[in-house]
């Protein structure tokens, strides 16, 4: 059996038998290389970082357009290092599954170090020697939009990052805290510039890295933890960057049957896990063929060819448009649409769920006829063409083991981009009317619908108990929710009277939606839905024919 820390040189045939696309330059090189002068570093060594930002660093060296690999950190979940990268000489499969159910595998060996941020001091001493170099150049993150929370909503901070906040950077465990301190080890060092680059999947992400790496900071300053001249620094845009990006890879957790095919090839060690920390890994990443990345190109310290792998490197306003057009009409909304539904009706994956020629119909009807009248075209990519490619091709993938309960997680946060967006825009629009939206109410009644239940758990629509994905909102949207009866008992006047306050809540949807026409046709697409077992479905099909004779 081949192992991924095998001699790929001595192993180069038998490998090459298996079909396993190898890398062309020197590894020892490229690590020797990087240490000496390093130039990127990610935080997040997860599943997104492995379909993405690794192979673009592969193919740079592959190509010659860079003699040195990225150096990746983790300190959410160290173990991710110590169990899906150690055991691996740091080298990992990034597994292709094309539509046609094909496979295309490359052993991807750019990662050049791994810093695994947790107990052992040593990994961050060790970094901070990287953040001193003058010759590094970018910081990617993918952190989650929630590793750039601080505080909550009431501006106090959040308990684990109070002790940041006090301790200062010596006290640094999260992301931000820790690269914050990182970047006053850079000033304190000769104060050089760097670009730090969010590929966090949430709109102006650069600019939310920006506003919390600051805030960190000026609470340190605050408590005379760092000067202000450390604070002028960072807000010095000659010197410290933050460039928004608009990123999208469909990137499922590793898939069983992925890692089977790969062992009936001769590679061992393919058994996905969780790591200690409950990460799911394997020693392959599996993703699908299509991939965008959108840069504002703003980096005072230089940057590699990114644009030569396919990176649009562009100004600002563009990846705005990019991301607007993905998050908010073209991908996100179809994703959250498809996987509430997909609770609903039970379907395993997300490709089963938009092979119900319903849904569809509910999608296409949300992204062209909804969602195109208020997209800004980018002008880089055609926002129907990318649209085409998300219903025709992507989510109908079946290679694509993706699944409505993770794409449904926390849905009460996704709502007011994924939606509330387009809602603003069909109300201070003119030539727009809100009374218009279809889909928009039926998804939201679909999604309260999903809720009714308590302590975590729903109903489907075949009256099936069923675990719903975590959400911070959870707890307190069941208990509104959870008296609504599903036998049909309810009237629709009760049930809109329950649901009022949610509707009020403009942090969920954008704006208040009992003073628009949306509320009514929540409340009855809703009520339509708890009339008994496959009243989901049958709503749904009667909205879509509707549509359809429209």
């Amino acid at each position: 059996m081949l192992h991924l820390s095998d001699n790929i040189n001595t192993e180069n045939k038998v490998w090459q038998e298996t079909g396993v696309a190898l890398p062309s330059f020197d590894i020892d090189a490229m690590r020797q290389a990087t240490n000496r002068s390093p130039a990127w570093v990610h935080f997040g060594a997860g599943n997104l970082f492995r379909a993405v930002h690794a192979p673009i660093a592969q193919k740079l060296l592959d190509l010659g357009s860079t003699d040195r690999g990225i150096l990746v950190a983790e300190s959410f979940d160290p173990a991710i290092i110590d169990q899906a990268y150690t055991p691996f000489d740091d080298r990992f499969l990034q597994v292709i599954l094309k539509a046609d159910g094909s496979m295309e595998t490359s052993l991807i060996a750019s990662v050049a170090g791994t810093y695994p941020l947790g107990e052992d001091p040593k990994p961050l001493q060790d970094l901070k020697r990287v953040f001193r170099d003058p010759g590094l150049q970018m910081i990617t993150t993918t952190i989650t939009e929630k590793g750039y929370a601080l505080v909550d909503a009431k501006g106090e901070p959040l308990p684990w990052i109070a002790p940041e906040f006090e301790g200062g950077p010596s006290q640094a465990k999260s992301a931000i805290g820790v690269i914050t301190a990182l970047l006053l080890e850079r000033f304190q060092a000769g104060s050089f510039p760097l670009a730090l680059v969010s590929t966090d999947n949430f709109s102006r992400n650069g600019e939310r890295f920006g506003q919390a790496v600051r805030q960190m900071a000026d609470e340190w300053i605050k408590r005379d933890l760092a000067g202000q001249d450390f604070g002028d620094y960072l807000r010095d845009g000659k010197k410290i960057t933050f460039p928004l990006t608009m990123i999208d890879r469909i990137t499922p957790n590793p898939d069983r049957e992925v890692g089977r095919r790969l062992e009936a090839l001769g590679i061992a060690d393919t058994a996905p896990f969780r790591t200690k920390g409950g990460t799911a890994m394997a020693s392959y990443t599996n993703t699908e063929e299509t991939w965008y990345w959108v840069v504002e190109d703003d980096f005072p310290a230089g940057r590699p060819p990114l644009e030569k792998t396919g990176v649009y490197m562009t100004d600002k306003d563009t990846v705005n448009a990019a991301d607007q057009m993905k998050v908010t009409t073209c991908l996100n909304p179809l994703h959250t649409a498809l996987a509430v539904f997909g609770m609903l009706l039970g379907y395993p994956t997300m490709s089963r769920t938009i092979a119900d020629p319903d849904l569809k119909a509910l999608v296409t009807r949300l992204g062209y006829v909804e969602g195109l009248p208020v997209v800004e075209d980018p002008g880089i990519f055609s926002p129907k063409e990318f649209l085409r490619q998300v219903i025709e091709i992507r989510v109908p993938n079946p290679g694509l083991p993706d699944t409505p309960a993770r794409i449904s997680t926390d849905t009460s946060q996704k709502i007011p981009v994924r939606y509330g967006n387009t809602i603003s825009k069909y109300i201070r629009t003119e030539g727009l009317d809100a009374a218009d939206l279809e889909a928009i109410p039926l998804i939201i009644a679909a999604w309260l619908r999903l809720l009714i239940g308590s302590d975590g758990q729903g109903t489907d629509d075949a009256g099936r108990s069923i675990k719903l994905s975590p959400d911070p909102r959870m707890e307190e949207l069941q208990k509104i929710l959870g008296g609504i009866p599903l036998d049909g008992s309810v009237k629709e006047e009760t049930l809109a009277a329950t649901i009022k306050p949610i509707l009020a809540d403009a942090t969920i949807f954008g704006t208040d939606l009992n003073t628009t026409p949306l509320a009514g046709k929540v409340a009855t697409d809703m009520a339509s839905m708890c009339l008994g077992q496959g009243t989901v479905a049958d709503t749904l099909h009667k909205a879509t024919a509707a549509w359809q004779n429209q």
